[in-house]
């Protein structure tokens, strides 16, 4: 008769090793290390993405506000480009700019 390995079966002419029966090495201090200077370095990496996703959310913020305020001045543009004929604006324009009167108005000055 054979003698009889541990963790080997010789059922049917097979042989196998046994899932309990094998053993890992236990990690050395160079795994350790590598494995410590792997997490340190994602930590930073996700710290130095989360910083420049605080400022792109900065910057989009700014750049919403500044486009608001160009489409403000767009409509602003476009109200005086459509009623550029209308006397009456041409007469409060004439009134605000340029400080002209139309005739029977009274000017009226303040001092102080």
């Amino acid at each position: 008769m054979t003698p009889r390995l541990p963790g080997l079966r010789d059922q049917e002419g097979t042989a196998q090793m046994s899932a309990k029966n094998v053993k890992t090495k236990p990690a050395g201090i160079l795994t350790k290390l590598v494995v410590l200077v792997l997490l340190v370095a994602t930590a930073t990496a996700l710290l130095n993405l989360q910083s420049q996703i605080l400022a792109a959310r900065d910057d989009k913020a700014a750049l919403e506000a500044e486009r608001d305020m160009q489409r403000q001045i767009n409509a602003d543009l476009k109200d005086a480009v459509e009623n550029s004929g209308d006397p009456d604006r041409q007469a409060d324009l004439a009134r605000s700019k340029l400080g002209l009167v139309a005739p029977g108005d009274q000017v009226i000055y303040f001092t102080e």
